[in-house]
């Protein structure tokens, strides 16, 4: 998994943070999770195509969470996008589009589809599936999980000795049935070994509560809003936001490998008080920054 930050702000963006935009690569997905003011051209300075986008996740819709919608359906109107964008948030998310619509002559309309969605799992592949969860924020908001399952790999070493390295009935194992060849019983749990899937969480606005928790329960990485510092807890409570202590707690009780904060006001110029703040509680935290890359 490739993760791409395209926005890194709160509510007014600054100089050095667009507002909240992040891509998720894997495979032949391309997920955007939330579209901020001027996403498109952040694509652009980070070197990635638009129409590589293959849905768009919403956490909510506060302005500097989706204000890049309608630049980005123009933009890949006037690409000739071919796929049927699909986008998933919450509840009366339909009723926005069809504003979005209204509100805006877009030309060169693309293939749209649009999901309204509460909790649950949303989307299960093969290879990865997709959570959504309620989290708490004057809007509608959910936080999603995005989950690459166990995978069970081929022992080649182990099958050299029964002369098989190839052939459709590797598939069998593959699926934990045991198999039979030139005669020999070859068993599934022998000839293959089970690869750990990895776990994405991102929890964007939202006040404290416990269920944050379990929401990022064992991810290999959280994203976290961190809005403000802990000195403005009641700023951050009334607001129905995060502090950097708060994410650090959730992070810690989460047992989470990685702590990425993100969401942050335009009040602090630099993230290293934030870091700071959350580093006593959980050591492995860094601050997203615009077009920050991580793979894992």
């Amino acid at each position: 998994m490739k993760l791409t930050f395209l926005g890194t702000s709160s509510m007014v963006p600054t100089k050095e943070r667009g507002h909240t935009a992040i891509l998720l690569s894997y495979k032949d997905e391309n997920i955007l999770f939330d579209c901020g003011e001027n996403v498109q051209r952040q694509l652009r300075l980070a070197n990635i195509s638009p129409t590589k986008i293959t849905k768009i996740f919403i956490s909510h819709w506060h302005g500097d969470h989706v204000l890049g919608i309608p630049g980005m359906i123009q933009t890949l109107g006037g690409q000739g996008y071919q796929k049927t964008l699909e986008i998933y948030g919450p509840k009366k998310s339909k009723t926005f589009m069809k504003n979005i619509f209204k509100a805006f002559k877009l030309e060169n309309k693309i293939k749209l589809k649009v999901h309204e969605i509460s909790k649950g799992v949303i989307i299960n592949k093969t290879e990865f599936k997709i959570e959504a969860r309620p989290i708490k924020h004057y809007a509608n908001s959910l936080a999603y999980n995005f989950i690459v399952k166990d995978r069970r790999k081929i022992n080649i070493n182990y099958l050299k000795k029964f002369g098989l390295t190839k052939g459709p009935i590797i598939k069998k194992l593959q699926q934990g049935k045991n198999i039979k060849y030139n005669g020999r019983l070859i068993k599934a749990n022998d000839a293959t070994f089970i690869k750990k899937g990895k776990k994405l969480s991102i929890i964007l606005d939202t006040k404290y509560f416990p269920g944050l928790v379990t929401i990022a329960k064992g991810a290999d990485v959280l994203i976290i809003e961190s809005t403000f510092l802990d000195d403005l807890r009641i700023k951050a409570r009334q607001r129905m936001h995060l502090t950097s202590k708060q994410a650090a707690i959730v992070g810690k009780n989460a047992k989470v490998k990685q702590l990425i904060l993100t969401h942050f006001s335009q009040r602090y110029k630099n993230e290293a008080p934030l870091v700071k703040e959350a580093r006593k509680i959980f050591k492995n935290t860094k601050a997203a920054k615009d077009f920050m890359e991580i793979t894992f």
